[in-house]
């Protein structure tokens, strides 16, 4: 009787056959991974609480803190660890504490641990814990890393709030129109017909949208859906779709500005954060490019770590990446022969900070005439579509 035995190679598929001691072997034979194993580990996967994405930073701060703090009053890392499991309710992140508690317990370091969550914890979160270590200052990394990703939490919130309102406009409008469509233009539609007179634009632009909705709705939503799939799929797998859609979005209105600066200001202050704290230079480049979600961004910001192992300045990194305007190198270029860089990256923070509060503040100012201008159009069609046929139809019963 064959057994299946998943291993990494004969040998190591002779030794776990051996461990188990269910008979004789008489030969090795490597085949495909069949399918009830690979649906057995998919169904294992989607179970698991540990997904292949960030953790939710919330959660994740609470425990930061939490751990800082009992640091500070002289606690071991693993019983500080413990506390922090208790106190999360969320599955992904008690799992990986978990995990990172058993290899601290076993000898490793914390950063060591926390190697294997790069992606869920991200590699700012891994080079604060080396840094502590090393320097260490575990207690003050850990807390300092806390207060930079809870800064970063709080500027997505004010983004959200910002956009919540317009975002509801803009889906009532939608829902309108569909009803308007569906619900209102059928109503005429039968009389412009039986009136035999060539309808206006409007009037055919109309019943064409309602003729579309009617029979193809099933398509459209479907088709809309499928699109978004194959574009999520080759964004996530293709660099060079990746790199046009991010360069794409950063051209957009609004949504442009308020990208870069939130990922320029996020990525100076991470970075004069872990000057000041002593990461050497091309790290701490490492670490803040890293929390850059636009790829395109993260790929121009790239160069000013070329340009620091090539020997060239900070600056020069800076004007090549494309992204700063020149006051910015200039504060770069003027912190980097003054001594003081840390201070002047901080005003350079600050700078990008009030900038995105600005647009964020006045995002549904600067929304509002286009909302005010599809309003209108969508108005002005209905009413155009609707009327200018009862007009001539009432000029020729008057003739």
């Amino acid at each position: 009787m064959a057994t299946i035995v998943a291993a990494e190679s004969k040998l190591d598929a002779m030794r776990r056959f051996q461990a188990k001691a269910e008979g004789v072997m008489i030969s090795v034979k490597e085949i495909a991974k069949p399918v009830s194993i690979i649906l057995k580990e998919w169904i294992e996967k989607w179970r698991s609480p540990l997904k292949n994405r960030r953790v939710k930073q919330e959660p994740y701060i609470a425990a930061l803190r939490q751990i800082a703090v009992m640091l500070d009053a002289g606690m071991p890392v693993n019983h500080a660890l413990q506390e922090a499991i208790k106190s999360t309710a969320d599955p992904m992140l008690r799992l990986i504490l978990s995990s990172i508690l058993a290899d601290v317990e076993s000898g490793m370091s914390l950063g060591g641990a926390a190697e294997h969550f790069d992606i869920q914890l991200g590699n700012l979160s891994l080079s604060m814990f080396q840094l502590g270590e090393q320097t260490g200052t575990l207690a003050e990394s850990i807390g300092r890393l806390a207060e930079i990703l809870e800064r970063i939490e709080e500027n997505r919130r004010r983004l959200i709030k910002a956009t919540r309102y317009p975002l509801f406009i803009i889906f009532t409008m939608a829902i309108a129109f569909v009803i308007v469509i569906t619900m209102v233009v059928p109503q005429f539609q039968q009389m412009f017909i039986q009136s035999g007179m060539q309808l206006p634009f409007p009037t055919r632009l109309l019943l064409w949208i309602n003729g579309a909705i009617q029979d193809y709705a099933l398509f459209i939503v479907g088709g809309s859906f499928m699109l978004t799939g194959i574009f999520s799929y080759f964004y996530k797998k293709n660099e060079r779709v990746r790199l046009a859609a991010d360069r794409f979005l950063l051209r957009v209105y609004i949504v442009g500005k308020v990208t870069r600066y939130a990922m320029l200001g996020r990525f100076v202050y991470i970075f004069s954060v872990l000057m000041d704290a002593g990461i050497p230079i091309v790290d701490a480049l490492d670490a803040a490019v890293g929390v850059v979600d636009n790829s395109y961004m993260k790929q121009q910001l790239g160069k000013i770590r070329t340009a620091i192992e090539e020997g060239r300045s900070l600056a020069s990194g800076f004007e090549e990446s494309g992204l700063f305007p020149s006051m910015i190198i200039q504060m770069v270029k003027a912190g980097e022969q003054s001594g003081a860089l840390t201070q002047m990256l901080q005003k350079i923070t600050k700078f990008y900070q009030d900038r995105y509060q600005y647009i964020v503040d006045n995002v549904s100012a600067m929304i509002e005439p286009i909302l005010i201008a599809a309003i209108a159009g969508f108005v002005l069609l209905l009413g155009l579509g609707i009327f200018l046929p009862m007009w001539n139809m009432a000029e020729t019963m008057g003739m």
